[in-house]
């Protein structure tokens, strides 16, 4: 991340520029916040070392993923009642991750940052965004059937990215070791590591494009379970490229005679 100040219409001070700012370069291409334009640049008013999330918001401005994901959790809550749509919460904790901070608890903090707000669409001195509270009680709303319908989601989204369809597809299969700290479900003691992990699957194509992942506990997955999450995978991308063509590889150990048959 950069250190670099922030400044909207809001914070500008004088009717001219001094020829010391004019020669200071600004950084192109951000767009507007609640009407107001947004400059980045190395001496402005409001500094922040968390200056790559204005091109992060620019991204998630393109892809909307984080409208994507909400769009397949049931919120219970009372319409009238919501403060903080779960596109919302789901764009905030995507940026804390992207931002280097993988702690839910930093969100009671991060929320009143005027660059975070920046990145949510809000001015500095708007509202503060959603709590800690909020924030965990969105992570633990989807059931099973609401991952299922993510995982599909992203899949989707891969497919989406292509101009035309692709006659082959080359998907690289691997697991990653993920250290936790605490008492997470669904974690486990890694002998080979050891520590406490999770050891989730994740899946790239052969140009380096990010296809589906999978959390999972630290233990070599089962040929069964590989076939059971491949199953899936495969039907997502068929339902979206009938007759492409698909390579699978992986290490020997997703190579297991459930695999192979």
């Amino acid at each position: 991340m950069w250190d670099f100040g922030v400044e909207t219409d809001s914070h500008r001070s004088g009717d001219a520029m001094s020829a010391t700012d004019d020669a200071t370069p600004i950084l192109p291409g951000l767009s507007p916040a609640c009407g107001r334009a947004i400059e980045a640049r190395f001496d402005g008013g409001l500094m922040s070392s968390d200056g790559g999330l204005l091109m992060l918001r620019e991204v998630e401005r393109r892809l909307g993923i984080a409208r994507r994901l909400a769009a397949c959790i049931d919120d219970p809550r009372a319409p009238v009642r919501i403060r903080h749509g779960l596109d919302e919460v789901i764009r905030f904790r995507m940026l804390m991750i992207a931002a280097g901070y993988e702690d839910g608890n930093d969100a009671d903090s991060l929320r009143t940052d005027p660059l975070f707000k920046l990145a949510m669409e809000r001015l500095p001195e708007d509202a503060a965004l959603c709590s800690q509270s909020t924030v965990s009680r969105a992570e633990n709303l989807p059931d099973r059937h609401a991952l299922l319908r993510m995982g599909q989601a992203m899949v989707e989204h891969y497919c989406q990215s292509f101009r035309q369809v692709p006659r082959r597809i080359v998907l690289d299969i691997d697991d990653t070791f993920d250290a936790m700290h605490g008492g997470q479900q669904l974690r486990l003691f890694n002998a080979h590591y050891d520590e406490y992990s999770f050891q989730p699957i994740v899946v790239f194509d052969g140009e380096g494009r990010m296809v589906a992942a999978l959390l999972r506990p630290a233990c070599r997955p089962s040929g069964r379970q590989i076939v059971f999450w491949l199953h899936r995978l495969i039907a997502a991308l068929r339902a979206n490229w009938p007759r492409v063509e698909i390579l699978l590889r992986a290490d020997s150990h997703y190579c297991t005679p459930e695999v192979l048959r």
